[in-house]
């Protein structure tokens, strides 16, 4: 039900028609993994540098139809920004306006359910644009990879000590660890957990 009221009143400040969309309910057996690269740990004063999104249809995922957006600066990106994502300044020839970055992943993410790792720090990025742009935050149904583990793995392990680090998580389902801090990598790799772990009853 607050789910409910809280959409019907982010939607009555929508300033932009064309993302009436985002709101409608979704019925497609898809969703959108997707992770942010930033300056910095700071939504209020920090930048998205490039967003990658990737598309999880039934138990496929979908990388011919992932996106990996680059963002222009308005300012030199700080050295200390460059040794965590490994984006340097000359890497971002062509990349493009934020406020076409944000319509672009809009459009590609449409009313899906959003999921991600630490999704909460992606998705407040995002709404840092899109608030003043178009009035709204993002609207649709969103799930925690890392809740959905701990969830699986607090059964095996009475006193509850869950190590959630994205690495840990990675090995101890197996999974194949891509180059990090690469938006689209990231979103890869969690779209990976996000299956291994929906279809896993429990965790060993």
């Amino acid at each position: 039900m607050f789910r409910l009221l809280k959409k019907k009143w982010n939607f009555k400040h929508l300033k932009d028609e064309r993302f009436a969309f985002l709101f409608d309910e979704s019925e497609e057996d898809e969703i959108v993994i997707f992770d942010c690269e930033t300056t910095g740990l700071n939504p209020a004063s920090d930048d998205i540098v490039s967003i990658g999104a990737v598309k999880i249809k039934g138990n496929k995922i979908l990388t011919d139809e992932a996106i990996h957006i680059y963002v222009d600066q308005e300012k030199e990106i700080d050295h200390k920004s460059i040794t965590i994502h490994q984006i340097r300044n000359c890497d971002l020839h062509g990349a493009i306006p934020i406020e076409e970055a944000m319509e672009r992943f809009l459009y590609y993410i449409g009313n899906r359910t959003l999921a991600g790792y630490f999704l909460e720090f992606d998705v407040a990025m995002v709404n840092k644009y899109i608030k003043p742009m178009y009035g709204i935050t993002l609207p649709n149904r969103q799930e925690e990879v890392s809740a959905i583990y701990y969830d699986k793995k607090i059964p095996t392990i009475p006193q509850g000590n869950i190590d959630l680090r994205f690495d840990t998580i990675l090995e101890d389902l197996d999974l194949p660890k891509l180059q990090a801090h690469d938006a689209l990598n990231d979103a890869i790799m969690t779209a990976l957990i996000y299956l291994k772990l929906k279809n896993t009853t429990r965790l060993k």
